[in-house]
Parts: structure tokens; C-alpha cells; sequence
């Protein structure tokens, strides 16, 4: 990642945040306009979301690292994976790229530039939903980096995929991703009064995970258990 200078990885978030952004909620338009079905249509969203997640991580993940997301910028700032004077920049392309990610959404199916979201989502249910999401996520993410770097693209885009399911917030999961959302009063939307709680539950979830995760995956761990097995 660091072989790139900031403008290009700057870029290459705002590009990934787009075009996931533009899948989730022009996934969901057409999911909706084909059937009345919301499970069939959550499960056309899912499957799409899943899908892009792995092509966007495998291409830009070299360039950028390929966060796409705010949480995952912070965890990664605060372990030093990303240079602090680097976070701010991340953020603000990330919710750039998902702002214009709604807008090519909403001009591909002929929508209004911005609606904002009439969707209700909100309450304890859905808050810990969106913990619960973000943890498993940053696990993922900072697991795979240590044991199986090259199907991190794969992880990530499976365990979005099943926790759109598991989740009662169908996983949200990324504070840039739901500010776009709020932007669409569409399948995928979310109102803008609900966000706090989800970028609330986020960060917890967020901080939380890289917290045990830092000491589960501690160098030496794995030689320390080598050891007291062969005794």
C-alpha cells in the first residue's frame, strides 16, 4: 500500500467507496423492482454486495488497502497500520465516494439526485445489530491479514454476504456507507435521524474487535502454545 503516494490511495478509496455504494443501493432499486418478495429482493442486495466487496478489494486493496470504510481507517490508524496524518484524508474520500456512489445509483434508474431516506431503523435491537456487525467484520479483516492474506477479499465479501442475514440491521457496518444510504429513500435507505446510533455502534464495535483481536493475535502467541504442546 505504502508504494502509492496519498493522492492515488486517496482516490482509489473514494473509487472503491463508490462503487460499493452505487451496488448496495442499485442492487437494492432493481431487487425491488423486480419482485415485491422482500426476502428474494435482500437476498438479490446481499449477493451483489458480497460479490463487488471481493472484485473492489482484490483490485484497489494494493493501492490503497482498500478500506472503504471509516471504521476500519480507524482501527487500522490506531494500530499504526495507517498513518495518523493519513485518517482524515481517508474518511473524507470515503464519504465523498459514497455520496457519489447514491448519486450514480439514483441517475442509472432515473431517480432524483437525493431523497433523503423516509426507512426507519433504529433502536437497541438494531444499535447492537451494527456492533455486532463491525466487530465481526474488523475480526475478519485483522485475522485474515495475519493467517490468510490473499483470501481477504474473500472473507470480507463472505462474511458481508452472512451477516446481511444474521444481523437484524442487515449489517450496515461502515459510518461513510450509511450516511450515502441516507441520501436514497429507497430499499437500502436509512434516515438521517437513525445514523448517530449506527455510527455509534460502529466504532464500538470496531474498537472493540482490534482490542481482543490485538491481544488473541499477539506475536509470540502462536510459539508460546507450540512450546506447551511439546511438553
Amino acid at each position: 500500500m505504502m508504494g502509492f503516494d496519498l493522492s492515488r490511495r486517496l482516490v482509489a478509496e473514494a473509487l472503491g467507496t463508490a462503487m460499493l455504494v452505487a451496488t448496495v443501493v442499485g442492487s437494492g432499486i432493481m431487487a425491488a423492482s423486480l419482485t415485491k418478495d422482500v426476502g428474494l429482493a435482500l437476498l438479490g442486495n446481499t449477493l451483489a454486495t458480497g460479490a463487488i466487496l471481493i472484485v473492489l478489494i482484490t483490485v484497489l486493496g494494493p493501492i490503497s488497502g482498500a478500506h472503504f470504510n471509516p471504521a476500519v481507517s480507524l482501527i487500522f490508524s490506531i494500530s499504526r497500520s495507517l498513518p495518523k496524518r493519513d485518517f482524515g484524508g481517508y474518511v473524507v474520500a470515503q464519504i465523498v465516494g459514497g455520496v457519489i456512489g447514491t448519486l450514480a445509483a439514483h441517475l442509472m434508474f432515473d431517480l432524483p439526485l437525493i431523497e433523503l431516506s423516509t426507512k426507519v431503523r433504529t433502536g437497541g435491537a438494531q444499535w447492537f445489530s451494527e456492533g455486532v456487525a463491525t466487530f465481526g467484520l474488523v475480526a475478519t479483516i485483522l485475522a485474515g491479514i495475519r493467517f490468510e492474506q490473499k483470501a481477504v477479499p474473500w472473507l470480507v465479501g463472505l462474511y458481508i454476504t452472512a451477516a446481511y442475514w444474521f444481523t437484524a440491521s442487515t449489517s450496515f457496518a461502515n459510518p461513510a456507507v450509511a450516511l450515502a444510504r441516507s441520501l436514497t429513500d429507497t430499499f437500502s435507505g436509512i434516515r438521517p435521524i437513525d445514523l448517530p446510533g449506527f455510527w455509534m455502534a460502529e466504532i464500538i464495535g470496531a474498537v472493540a474487535a482490534l482490542s481482543l483481536f490485538t491481544w488473541l493475535l499477539a506475536p509470540g502467541a502462536s510459539s508460546t502454545v507450540s512450546s506447551e504442546a511439546k511438553l
